[in-house]
């Protein structure tokens, strides 16, 4: 008997299990799983969802783009959206630009 063997004890040999052939293929395919519940599903629904919100803008709609631009759709066209952000002030962005819906009289009480 040793003076480690105190400390640790000793591994000691076992018969070799056979290695189950399908355990990387069940992880593997628990994890495409776990990614598809968690990440990938939830992006897809999102950006369904602005589709839905880009294909139904009309105009006098007030919106809020990206960068926080906040206006009336005064033109609309295939790719593009012109927005009164003031009086005779207009800015065209892309349709895809457009982030949110804003209810009807939120400008002018803003």
């Amino acid at each position: 008997m040793n003076l480690l063997d105190f400390f640790i004890s000793p591994a000691y040999a076992q018969a070799a299990a056979e290695p189950n052939p399908w355990q990387p293929l069940i992880m593997l395919g628990l994890f495409f799983v776990v990614f598809w519940f968690f990440l990938i599903r939830p992006q897809m629904k999102r950006a369904k969802e602005h589709r839905e919100l880009v294909s139904k803008l009309a105009k006098g709609d007030e919106v809020i783009a990206a960068g926080g631009i906040a206006g009336r759709i005064d033109d609309l066209s295939e790719s593009f959206v012109t927005l009164e952000i003031a009086e005779g002030v207009k800015v065209k962005v892309q349709r895809g630009a457009v982030q949110t819906v804003l209810p009807k009289g939120t400008l002018k009480s803003a």
